[in-house]
């Protein structure tokens, strides 16, 4: 029955492409094709066949179902093999989608092409034992068929600070994919905290004006700065570092208290000239502590 089945596919086949081939495709043979083949064998088909595709996504426009196009593409995506997988989508490419899903086709098709040559890479620069990064964590998964933003999280952890000419460098696929400020920084800083580079999450946030003065700025807020790198263990230092960086200093004070950052909390209630709060707060530290020494030499060097 299977092979009678495919039998017949082949006519069919056939038969559309001598109606391409010396004749205009009637509304009456699309019609005919739609409903005798399945979706996938008459997309599978139409893709390699230009004209004939453009007749077929005319008629679908026609009767209203252009989504059609779409859904089969997508229906075409749990191809197993990343080559055939991306040989499929380079076809895609010349497709008349909308706008916005010809962007997304586009880019599906840029990152299965990136992912496989950075899988390739890696894979053999893993083995070999080059690299000390690979040492020290060996990848628990592959990278082909991630989603973009699990592409770059990979990329900061595993290729920071390469130069933006290479396909796996951070840079190059920040640029290649338009990922915003926001987003690009979210996903490098949870990368660079997961390894501990506390220097790496510095930098992310300083900049230098004309005058060669420093200064942390962030498309976020520094509240969560401080929760992600609270997540990843950071110092009480680095935290304290940014903690200072709440504006708000309710907030401030919130985060510094939930995170044992006694240092701001003191000299936030300083900056406020709030002796009954460091008073109070002198009695939650350890007597004799240098967190206490600095609240007595507060209160002793502050009007009364």
């Amino acid at each position: 029955m299977k092979h009678g089945t495919n039998t017949l596919h082949v006519a069919f086949i056939f038969l559309f492409s001598i109606l391409i081939l010396f004749c205009n495709l009637s509304l009456q043979v699309l019609i005919y094709l739609k409903k005798s083949l399945s979706k996938e064998i008459l997309f599978r088909e139409l893709i390699t066949r230009e004209i004939a595709l453009r007749h077929y996504i005319h008629y679908l426009k026609e009767i209203g179902e252009q989504k059609l196009l779409l859904m089969q593409y997508r229906d075409h995506l749990n191809i197993r093999d990343e080559n055939k997988r991306r040989d499929f989508l380079k076809n895609c490419l010349s497709l008349p989608f909308s706008p916005d899903d010809a962007t997304h086709v586009q880019d599906h098709y840029t990152l299965l092409e990136r992912q496989i040559i950075i899988e390739a890479n890696d894979k053999q620069v893993e083995s070999s034992g080059q690299a000390d990064i690979f040492k020290k964590y060996p990848r628990k998964a592959s990278i082909l068929n991630m989603p973009i933003i699990t592409t770059l999280y990979y990329s900061c952890f595993y290729h920071y600070g390469e130069s933006d000419g290479t396909f796996s460098s951070p840079a190059n696929i920040r640029k290649t994919f338009r990922i915003s400020d926001k987003q690009f920084l979210l996903t490098c800083l949870g990368a660079r905290a997961k390894l501990k580079a506390w220097f790496d999450v510095d930098a992310l946030f300083t900049t230098k004006n004309w005058l060669g003065y420093t200064k942390k700025r962030s498309p976020i807020g520094f509240h969560r700065i401080v929760d992600i790198l609270q997540k990843n263990n950071a110092p009480v230092q680095v935290l304290q570092d940014y903690v200072n960086l709440v504006e708000d200093a309710e907030q401030k004070i919130s985060l510094a208290q939930k995170y044992k950052c006694h240092d701001v909390i003191i000299n936030t209630y300083r900056d406020l000239k709030d002796r009954q709060q460091l008073i109070v707060y002198r009695g939650k530290v350890e007597r004799g502590s240098s967190e206490y020494r600095k609240i007595e030499e507060i209160l002793s060097n502050s009007v009364r």
